[in-house]
């Protein structure tokens, strides 16, 4: 008799051998399942983190990086789609800037949005695509606020969403990370997926999604600075266009005019001057003379500079009286001037040799007249408005002309306010006197020394602070 204990020892561990292999087969299997899958998302990271940096270093639209962004990183992680959110200008909203086709709805959505994407779904895709939201509003909000990646299980049942509207069934899951650059919030990148997609984001999805959430932040803090300094590049080049403009306006050379020596000189605080002088040929020898100074600076003012000019040019011709030609200029520009805007003047009539001149003041400092004889400087301040403050009656009412009668040797100085107002490092004011001072010693030698030695003692007085206003001066000397 055959003895079948061996045989069936032997054949139970051929059995126990195959389950277990079976076992470490699967699980084997598995693991390459896993390999596989953690090597395609590396795939897809480093293709990702590749086409980021090409936009980052290329001229890629902001628009175009957005989308990158987001196609890029549902790619990554597998996600049905995701959503960029940026922070409004004035800090108050999320912006949607970009949301994939099948991005289900990461913000609450309004009953009548819902009600309306039943019948037709465009209405759903334009609202999430336009509608911005309050920055500390539902999940996106929440995820800014709490300045951490997110992974949000089920978001509707997420109290960020409680009690608002969602235009989605079932459940959703969300991976959502607060974007901030050099220190400041940007906004809120998300990605979502729906769980009839299979398994949910793992552990190593997170990980992935929030470093990409990482670089995706530097590149649209830095898209947007190389988009600004790209801006101010063109912006300055227009104002320097406009600038040469500008100077085309202003004299460059002193009048002819029998009898005088007459001299000017603007230097802008910025590219653009809200400051100007002029020198008008009015015929049968009278010459008028203008200096004006225009509150504020920039494009505004220098706009403003120029409507001004044109309008006393056009009126100067003909009329003798300074006042009037004043009175003139402002009922035409008073319209067009801004309430927060004013324009100061003096306006100088020269008729004739003799040294008689007429002059009217709108609001502008003081002149300065020095007189040879004494070698005193006086100051010579008729009354007057600035243009732009009123209409007309009270303007003309207060305006006036005021004559001057200067001999051989004195000198008339004009000059807007940016010289008084000049400040040294200790912010003190160079003032009246200074000027009154510089002008005084300088005058005996002519007008333009008498220009050259106002700008000097103001350029010695202010060192190496800042100029904070235009400087224009204007100098009349009697011959």
């Amino acid at each position: 008799m055959i003895d079948a204990g061996p045989a069936l020892i032997t054949a139970a561990a051929v059995g126990a051998v195959l389950v277990i292999w079976r076992h470490y087969s699967v699980r084997l299997a598995a693991a390459r399942d896993v390999t596989e899958t953690l090597q395609g998302e590396e795939s897809r990271m480093f293709d990702f983190l590749h086409d980021l940096g090409c936009a980052i270093q290329g001229d890629t639209s902001l628009h175009k990086l957005y989308r990158m962004i987001v196609d890029g990183i549902d790619s990554v992680v597998t996600a049905r789609g995701g959503a960029l959110y940026l922070i409004s200008e004035d800090g108050a909203y999320l912006v949607p800037q970009y949301v994939s086709e099948q991005c289900p709805p990461l913000v609450s959505v309004p009953e009548e949005i819902l009600k309306r994407a039943a019948r037709d779904p465009r209405a759903l895709e334009s609202h999430l695509r336009l509608a911005k939201v309050p920055v500390a509003q539902g999940l996106l909000g929440h995820c800014l606020s709490l300045g951490e990646a997110l992974l949000v299980p089920d978001a509707k049942s997420h109290p960020a969403f409680r009690d608002a509207l969602v235009g989605f069934e079932g459940d959703v899951e969300v991976l959502a990370a607060p974007l901030r650059h050099a220190g400041k919030d940007l906004g809120v990148l998300a990605v979502a997926r729906l769980k009839e997609d299979g398994a949910g984001f793992t552990g190593n999805d997170f990980a992935v999604f929030r470093s990409v959430a990482e670089q995706s932040a530097f590149a649209i803090g830095n898209a947007r600075i190389h988009r600004e300094a790209q801006e101010k590049r063109a912006i300055e080049s227009e104002l320097r266009t406009a600038r040469e403009v500008q100077r085309v306006l202003l004299p460059s050379t002193g009048p002819v005019v029998a009898g005088y020596r007459i001299s000017g000189s603007n230097l802008p605080a910025r590219i653009i001057s809200g400051d100007y002088y002029d020198f008008i040929d009015l015929g049968e020898g009278s010459h008028g003379v203008a200096i004006a100074d225009v509150s504020g600076k920039g494009v505004p003012a220098g706009l403003l500079m120029a409507m001004c000019r044109s309008v006393l040019r056009s009126i100067a011709q003909g009329e003798k009286s300074p006042a009037r030609a004043l009175a003139g200029v402002n009922r035409q520009l008073f319209e067009d001037i801004r309430e927060d805007m004013f324009i100061s003047m003096i306006y100088v009539i020269i008729d004739g040799t003799d040294g008689r001149i007429s002059m009217s003041r709108a609001g502008h400092d003081a002149a300065f007249c020095y007189r040879k004889k004494t070698g005193a400087v006086e100051a010579i301040k008729p009354p007057g408005l600035a243009l732009g403050v009123d209409g007309g009656e009270v303007f003309e009412r207060i305006t006036r002309d005021h004559e001057i009668s200067l001999s051989s040797g004195d000198c008339l100085l004009l000059f807007t306010d940016g010289v008084k107002e000049a400040v040294d490092a200790k912010e003190e004011e160079f003032g009246m006197d200074r000027v009154a001072e510089a002008f005084r010693q300088a005058a005996p030698l002519g007008a333009q020394a008498a220009i050259d030695a106002v700008y000097r003692e103001v350029k010695m007085f202010t060192g190496d602070s800042p100029q904070m206003d235009d400087i224009t001066l204007v100098a009349i000397e009697k011959r």
